[in-house]
């Protein structure tokens, strides 16, 4: 197998797949490297010879759309497709390298060896299939449908393939799934009870914006394709400020940097809280026209309702008629502030809860938590509130990645509804959206019948679980569109998990990190090699992806896989109809028809699209919810408070006096999460080796120099880097890069923290106790 250093390609190689040199002379150098052939004779070839399809990029990225051209059978060359709205990365334009890479898997691969040496023999599908179905009767058998477990994730988030695998096997009866996300589980925990919709962006009016505040985000990189729209708000006068332990790349291009402590930053939001109520810079009108603030609060912190069958219908104090009402009841002022209710009322406001957990938030305060100056603290509350329209952008920030990530999300939600700045152009708190936001999509296959319910697994739990047998042993292991060796926290523990668990079959397309370690390799196609449907969260586009060349080997599409599978399970109509069938069914009730999207990629509305528009939200009572109920069940403040993190070095002062640096994530131009990880173009262009930033101070003390190797290392495992000594990254804390394969060294998730996020089931990688060491 090759490892990272052997990985080189030419610099006119790499600028022909861009395209730098015309389609006429990139087809018979391609065709021939396809093959691994010698050079063809050189042919100029019309624009006219070569045949184009469209797709996506299907990751977790923001799916630009993409155009293949192909020359008898073979793909050449991917360029950004014209006249979409944004234009594709690097990443994109490379899948050829991806399609026709050495490393694919292009025939089903049985262990032979120890797990994690890739030791493989090819054998047929036949066998594959059998020796899966095989597997999984003899779970159920011993332990029922609890003992199948099945790990799906953003490695591909096209509309059929994910949800063809889940489908499966609840069919089967049921099985084990994942609980939470790796990525945005504590925004999802605060954005669907307060504003009832998740996936929500602001993407088409950030220009309009005059404020705009990257917390905890770095949108030059994951939402770089959109970045322009940044660009064009600065030209019109916008301020952009970054909060964020390191100097990222948006940071470089913003006004401002505020460095800040990992896991404060809900004290920090709580202080401009505390700033805008007492100098009256909320917006009275939309809090008691739009949002929950004036709903009432009983003494045992219950909110008032009128019926307590009809969770919607809240009581408030009408000033007008001086009696409580419903919340609803056409033309109250309800009231907003504690001293406009009777003094024996007995209740408080919803709004008079959240300036009680502000108030105790001085300047001071919050300065002494989060490392930031009071001088700022008081600009960023004021300039927030004051230059609008403001945006915060979050977008499933390293912020909310925390411990109490949920409260993170909440508080930034917080600042945009009592001061107005949402529902608007150029106001909002930006974050990942796409089509599903604007349209209804319907599942691709009827729900199981007789699928029951069984206790899943926190994602971020995965290795700790199934390790300790909690909460049932697992004896067949599915892992699909999912790096869990790159991607899952406490990667040993992991480790320990796929090698313990009986039968693990992965369905991935290059032999990855997690591929090693699987009992049974099934080769799967990539973009360009099916035929599939993009209508997701990431792109406001619906797109048809289509199939422009044959697969490699025997690669095949995950629902060909699933439907082979379900004809040996008595259920095989249900799964093994036309490609064509299940991307109908799921764009039925969206106004978007299959034949509409063969002419190109379609936007369910026209004009630019605002969420939440005129403060119309998508809770049963259309206003914004501040106060959540579901928290105070699992013992947590109904309102946004802030909690210190437990792996922090306030938190756990011993284990800190052990490792006293804290380790942030960053994600990287080179790969989406783990994907083109091993792309050659990526590596020639971007760099082939992690790096690990440390301040100069902490990196004196432990006697590193910049460009050296350096260890991080924990209780849990250690990460090899070269180290960036540098002043953009805040003292005390380092950054790791994410995405690196066991075969590149070994991914940082070695050392983060597999704690489970309170709220929302979500990854606390960012709630991380570390020390570094010179490498020996």
């Amino acid at each position: 197998m090759k490892t990272i250093n052997e990985l080189r390609i030419k610099r006119r190689t790499l600028l022909k797949g861009l395209g730098v040199v015309g389609l006429a002379t990139i087809a018979p150098c391609s065709f021939a490297e396809a093959n691994n052939n010698q050079p063809l004779p050189r042919v100029r070839l019309k624009l006219s010879d070569y045949k184009t399809f469209r797709s996506t990029c299907a990751m977790e990225c923001l799916h630009c759309n993409l155009t293949a051209y192909t020359y008898q059978g073979k793909l050449m060359k991917i360029q950004a497709t014209e006249g979409f709205n944004v234009k594709c990365c690097l990443r994109g334009m490379s899948r050829t390298k991806w399609v026709y890479h050495d490393q694919r898997i292009t025939t089903p691969l049985l262990r032979v060896g120890e797990k994690g040496k890739a030791e493989f023999k090819p054998i047929s599908w036949d066998e594959a299939l059998d020796l899966i179905e095989k597997n999984i009767r003899e779970t159920i058998t011993k332990y029922g449908n609890e003992g199948l477990f099945i790990s799906t994730h953003a490695g591909n988030m096209d509309s059929i393939k994910n949800d063809m695998g889940k489908a499966f096997f609840d069919y089967l009866g049921g099985s084990t799934k994942q609980a939470g996300s790796l990525c945005c589980s504590a925004v999802t925990a605060a954005m669907i009870p307060m504003l009832g919709l998740r996936y929500a962006d602001t993407r088409d009016t950030i220009a309009d914006s005059r404020y705009i505040l990257c917390w905890g985000n770095n949108p030059a990189v994951t939402m770089q394709a959109y970045f322009k729209n940044y660009n064009q708000a600065r030209k019109n006068g916008a301020r952009l400020v970054v909060i964020d332990p390191r100097f990222n790349e948006t940071a470089a291009k913003a006004d401002e940097w505020i460095p800040i402590i990992p896991g404060t930053d809900t004290a920090l939001a709580l202080g401009m809280i505390k700033i805008i109520i007492e100098e009256n810079r909320i917006d009275e009108d939309f809090l008691r026209a739009h949002t929950g603030a004036v709903y009432l609060v009983d003494d045992k912190q219950q909110q008032v309702r009128q019926d307590n069958n009809d969770k919607d219908s809240y009581l408030v104090f009408d000033l007008l008629s001086g009696q409580l009402a419903r919340h609803d009841t056409p033309n109250i002022k309800p009231a907003l502030f504690q001293n406009e209710l009777p003094d024996n009322l007995g209740y408080t406001t919803v709004f008079e809860q959240i300036y009680q957990q502000a108030k105790g938030w001085d300047v001071k305060r919050v300065s002494e938590e989060t490392d930031v100056p009071v001088e700022t603290i008081v600009r960023l509350a004021r300039d927030y509130s004051s230059i609008t329209p403001s945006m915060i952008v979050q977008n499933m920030s390293g912020a909310q990645r925390t411990e109490h990530g949920a409260y993170v999300a909440a508080s930034q939600f917080y600042l945009a509804l009592l001061t107005g700045n949402i529902g608007k152009r150029g106001a909002g708190v930006c974050d990942a959206g796409g089509a599903r936001q604007m349209a209804n999509f319907s599942p691709i296959v009827p729900p199981a019948p007789n699928a029951k319910k069984i206790t899943p697994i926190p994602v971020a739990k995965v290795g700790d679980y199934i390790v300790n047998d909690k909460p049932h042993p697992i004896n067949f292991w599915w892992i699909m569109t999912m790096g869990v060796m790159t991607q899952l926290p406490n990667t040993n523990k992991v480790r320990e998990a796929l090698k313990k668990v009986p039968f693990v079959v992965v369905a991935d397309n290059l032999m990855s990190s997690t591929a090693l370690y699987a009992d049974l390799v099934l080769p799967v196609t990539t973009i360009f090699e099916d035929t599939s449907l993009m209508a997701g969260v990431r792109s406001q586009y619906v797109q048809l992806m289509e199939k422009a060349v044959e697969p490699a080997g025997e690669a095949k599409p995950d629902y060909w896989i699933f439907a082979r599978l379900a004809e040996r399970f008595g259920f095989g109509e249900v799964f093994n109809q036309p490609i064509e069938h299940y991307i109908d069914a799921c764009l039925a009730g969206s106004g978007i028809t299959r034949q509409m999207l063969e002419k190109g990629p379609v936007r369910p509305v026209e004009g630019d699209w605002i969420p939440f528009k005129d403060g119309v939200f998508r809770t049963s009572t259309k206003k914004a919810h501040l106060f959540i109920e579901d928290w105070q069940k699992k013992n947590f403040s109904p309102v946004v408070a802030y909690y210190q993190v437990t792996e922090s070095v306030k938190g756990s002062p011993e284990l800190a006096k052990k490792y006293p640096l804290m380790a942030v994530q960053r994600k990287l131009a080179r790969s989406v999460h783990s994907s083109h990880g091993m792309n050659e173009w990526i590596l020639e262009v971007q760099r082939n080796q992690p790096n690990v930033l440390i301040h100069p101070e902490d990196a004196k003390q432990r006697g590193i120099k910049n460009g050296e190797w350096a260890i991080t290392f924990n209780d849990r495992g250690e990460h090899r880097a070269i180290a960036v000594v540098t002043t953009h990254i805040k003292k005390g804390v380092i950054s790791l890069d994410n995405g690196w394969w066991e075969q590149q060294g070994g991914s940082s998730s070695h050392v983060t923290n597999d704690q489970v996020e309170h709220l929302g089931t979500g990854h606390c990688c960012n709630s991380t106790l570390v020390d570094v060491r010179r490498e020996a």
